[in-house]
């Protein structure tokens, strides 16, 4: 009883926002206020604290949310449904080795907003675990990016990419999808590319899907199509993560518990489709994951990530936890060559270790809140009851190039 009282009434010890800029931050060539052929030199910590002036708004949370885990859950269980309402056109994305993905573009109706150009930017968003384009934290920011500059927003366009089996899209392959496996958005990006040419992408990434662009970003370097990228609560170390989480009642029965049967909940929804060869080594791991009595999501990741999490030679690993030293971030992240913003928050119950040097790289700004949880982030002096920290809208910046 002591230890439930203790969880429910913790406070964050101050509401300060802590921003730690690389020591010799890059020099970018940009258009001046975004728009137009004036272009400018400015170094990437003059553009955020001219651009992005909300990240130094501190964050004061909700009174009946008080600390990471009331922030956490309230995300997962509460209803958003009548909040920041987004309407998505889905396109199919068949990819070579049969599986298939789906994006949700916005706004549906590009027709009544003549602002909407073809050099446009759009946001890129990949979702958290087992999440899609319906989740609260993707609308509540797309609702307000998406809406015209008269109306207080960006004017940009955007596109969910939902992983394989995610938000109702089919499995039609013996592949899943994981936390660091990123062919599948280098061909999402492909084909978002092909259909907006002169169109500037913009990367945002919750969650896994934080881990799975910082790992594309690191991966391609200068050749990513992102022209820069946002991650929130990246889960970073993964092993280091996991460890910590397991570690603690709540941690191990509440969130990794939960984690895992929410991965198993959309395994059992795929599974004929998954393991329609029975004799193929998917299928065969898909059965063992599936017959597991709720597990952590390590125990899910043992029985079936490491395996079909993507495709040889990488795939499948020894164990779970060389998957989860293979596919962590905090390790690539000194290679991203984009403007890169990290926000964490201090209280995330999942996320507990943070590379908040930024690894040294001089693309790479990193935010860290006393508090908001995981995805979180539910502040007081809102609009509403739901109103989110990250959904305050910078004024936009378009790199031309990297000087």
């Amino acid at each position: 009883m002591a230890a439930f009282f203790s969880f429910a009434s913790s406070k964050y010890p101050s509401y300060n926002t802590t921003v730690n800029f690389p020591p010799k931050p890059i020099t970018l060539t940009i258009r001046k206020d975004g728009d137009g052929n004036d272009i400018e030199k400015r170094s990437l910590r003059d553009l955020v604290e001219m651009k992005v002036t909300s990240i130094f708004r501190d964050f004061r949370p909700l009174w009946w949310l008080p600390n990471g885990h009331l922030q956490t859950i309230y995300c997962v269980l509460g209803d958003f449904s009548k909040h920041e309402k987004v309407w998505y056109n889905r396109t199919y994305l068949r990819l070579a080795d049969g599986g298939t993905l789906g994006l949700d573009f916005t706004p549906v109706d590009e027709k009544s907003n003549p602002a909407l150009k073809e050099d446009t930017p759009i946001i890129v968003v990949q979702h958290g675990l087992s999440g899609g384009s319906y989740e609260s934290y993707v609308r509540a920011i797309l609702s307000r990016a998406i809406l015209p500059k008269e109306k207080g927003g960006l004017g940009y366009r955007a596109v969910v990419i939902n992983f394989r089996g995610c938000a109702g899209v089919p499995i039609t392959s013996s592949r899943f999808y994981s936390a660091g496996h990123t062919d599948d958005t280098r061909c999402a990006l492909l084909y978002i590319a092909s259909r907006y040419p002169k169109a500037p992408l913009l990367a945002l990434g919750f969650s896994l899907g934080a881990n799975v662009i910082t790992r594309y970003l690191g991966e391609e370097k200068e050749n990513a199509r992102f022209h820069a990228a946002c991650a929130l609560a990246c889960p970073w170390n993964l092993e280091d993560n996991n460890d910590r989480l397991v570690n603690s009642y709540l941690g191990k029965h509440i969130y990794s518990k939960g984690m895992g049967g929410n991965l198993q909940t959309l395994l059992k929804r795929h599974y004929k489709a998954i393991s329609a060869d029975p004799d193929h080594y998917v299928s065969q791991a898909a059965t063992k994951a599936v017959s597991l009595k709720n597990p952590t999501l390590e125990e899910f990741d043992e029985a079936f990530t490491r395996i079909a999490g993507g495709p040889p030679p990488v795939f499948p690993f020894s164990s779970s936890r060389e998957y989860y030293r293979h596919m962590s971030t905090h390790i690539i992240l000194r290679e991203v060559q984009v403007p890169f913003l990290a926000i964490s928050a201090a209280d995330d119950p999942v996320v507990r270790s943070v590379p908040t040097d930024g690894g040294g790289n001089p693309h790479v700004v990193m935010g860290l809140t006393p508090g908001g949880g995981h995805l979180g982030w539910f502040q007081a002096g809102g609009t509403s009851n739901v109103d989110r920290w990250t959904t305050q809208p910078g004024s936009g910046v378009v790199k031309v190039n990297g000087g």
